[in-house]
């Protein structure tokens, strides 16, 4: 069924021309029926190739999913245009008197801030509290994960040796949960973080927090609170094929002498072309969480969440 976006947003030719169901706002409006309305808080630097890698992940869901794209006011993007933010974002102010079946929250290069240094760290802690009674479920990307089990739960991150780049193994812990439904028992997604939490950290809440997958370097990969309105996603499902190619290159320009992603580059070589080889678990996570927990259980009032 059709994503609903503007068809201005330039991810719409892009999905457009890989075959996704994308549809105009115009078209959308004559069907009757109630579209899924999912906020995407965006806090990556590069916000049109984000948005387009969660867009396609969308696609694949059971009614229309309309997309309402949110930025910070506190912190202004300095790697995308005003007028692609004005034209296609709205601020937390514009949409607080709302509420939505589902939010996405990104992850953001700002991992050696603590918490409380981030420009946009109230910001964040607004948001998060708005979510509790006007969002049926929560989708925490790498930062944003790492934020949300420290505000919720006081789990702090930790730093870890060096970063960690590449595309890793991880084993389902508890296939019968929703969420992970239809994973293979052992299945791959990126990671790109220089921190994580401890796996004993979230296990001391295990009243609260269930660990649904997890890897022996990554640690937790993926974790939900009991009732499934918190999802906690350590890695980058979403990246593409080449995203962590160019943070490697990008890095290497730089000087910083970045180690070469792990399990990424054939043969590790940087010169060869990279193989996505976690693009069915990237849909099937996105799809599970649309289906099995925002569209099987949100009410259908959203004013009664």
């Amino acid at each position: 069924m059709p994503i609903r976006i503007p068809e201005a947003l330039p991810a719409f030719g892009t999905l457009e021309n890989e075959n996704i169901f994308v549809m105009s706002e115009k078209r959308a409006d004559t069907q009757d029926i109630r579209p899924l309305k999912i906020a995407i808080l965006n806090l990556m630097p590069t916000k049109i190739v984000t948005e387009t890698q969660l867009l396609r992940l969308l696609s694949n869901t059971p009614l229309q999913v309309e997309i309402t794209l949110l930025k910070t006011q506190s912190y202004t993007s300095k790697n995308t245009s005003q007028e692609h933010l004005e034209s296609f974002y709205r601020n937390f102010d514009d949409v607080k008197h709302m509420k939505f079946d589902g939010l996405i929250i990104t992850g953001a290069p700002i991992e050696d801030k603590e918490y409380e240094d981030v420009a946009y760290w109230k910001e964040i802690c607004d948001i998060f509290e708005w979510s509790e009674k006007n969002v049926y479920s929560c989708f925490y990307i790498c930062w944003a994960a790492l934020a949300a089990l420290y505000y919720y739960h006081g789990i702090e991150k930790v730093a870890l040796p060096e970063k960690l780049s590449g595309v890793f193994r991880h084993k389902v812990k508890k296939p019968a949960h929703p969420v992970v439904r239809g994973f293979d028992q052992y299945f791959y997604a990126p990671h790109s973080r220089h921190y994580g939490v401890r796996t004993e950290d979230i296990k001391a809440h295990d009243d609260e927090i269930d660990i649904l997958a997890s890897g022996e370097k990554t640690g937790v990969y993926i974790a939900a609170s009991k009732d499934m309105r918190k999802i906690y996603v350590t890695g980058h499902s979403e990246y593409d094929h080449d995203t962590l190619k160019n943070e490697y290159f990008r890095d290497f320009a730089k000087g910083m002498n970045p180690h070469v992603p792990d399990n990424y580059f054939p043969y590790d070589d940087p010169e060869r072309e990279p193989v996505n080889i976690w693009r069915g678990h990237a849909h099937l996570l996105y799809s599970n969480w649309l289906n099995y927990v925002v569209y099987q259980r949100t009410p259908y009032d959203l004013g009664s969440i």
